[in-house]
């Protein structure tokens, strides 16, 4: 039976193949140490700030991109998510001791490293089953920006026993207790430009209730 080339069957498969051609392309498989140090990482949000290190010596600052904003307790970080942790080393007295500021945290001094976590489909495979870590590879930086000689099967080994149910990233409950606890309805609102005093609408509270799970 032939097939009638219609109007609408040419719109159907123009429609479609647009649809192919926007979709967007897999990002390349990438390996430890390839991951690039995002020029523009201070600029992102925090995923947690000036953590407190005595054991290693050191003050830390970790931001997230916005695709890791969209993570939850329940479902972990989506793909495309990455991470950049500065590692400071803490100020020491004379004696050796840490040096603590008025608030009594230690004081962030000079840069030391800066490592980069990233995950996305395909990601970590290559790697040997007791290291891996999900879809996650690493990378580390010296402070200057250039490659690190650092082994990031350190991080791997590092991260491994938090195992799927923290999608292998460290501070997982923290970070999301945190985030639970500043959605409140004044912050959502304050966040929207309204009245922090107002009512909230069926949808605010909607937005809250997502946000907190």
């Amino acid at each position: 039976m032939a097939l009638k080339i219609t109007s609408s069957l040419i719109a159907v498969a123009v429609a479609v193949l647009a649809g192919c051609a926007s979709a967007p392309a897999p990002a390349p498989i990438l390996l430890d140490g390839q991951l690039a140090q995002p020029a523009n990482y201070k600029s992102w949000p925090k995923f947690l700030s000036n953590i407190q290190r005595p054991d290693a010596k050191q003050v830390r600052e970790i931001y997230m991109n916005d695709v890791a904003l969209g993570g939850s307790r329940d479902k972990g970080f989506p793909m495309g998510s990455v991470f950049v942790m500065e590692n400071y080393a803490a100020v020491a007295n004379p004696d050796g001791t840490l040096a603590k500021g008025a608030d009594g945290n230690l004081v962030k001094g000079n840069l030391a490293a800066v490592f980069v976590m990233g995950k996305n489909p395909g990601w970590g495979q290559a790697v040997a089953e007791p290291l891996r870590n999900g879809n996650w590879i690493y990378s580390a930086y010296l402070p200057s920006g250039d490659k690190s000689p650092a082994n990031t099967d350190t991080c791997r080994a590092c991260h491994v026993p938090l195992g799927a149910s923290k999608d292998w990233v460290h501070r997982y409950d923290q970070y999301f207790d945190q985030k639970k606890s500043s959605l409140t309805p004044a912050t959502v609102m304050a966040a929207a430009g309204t009245d922090p005093h107002a009512a909230l609408s069926a949808s605010d509270l909607g937005l809250v209730r997502s946000l907190q799970r």
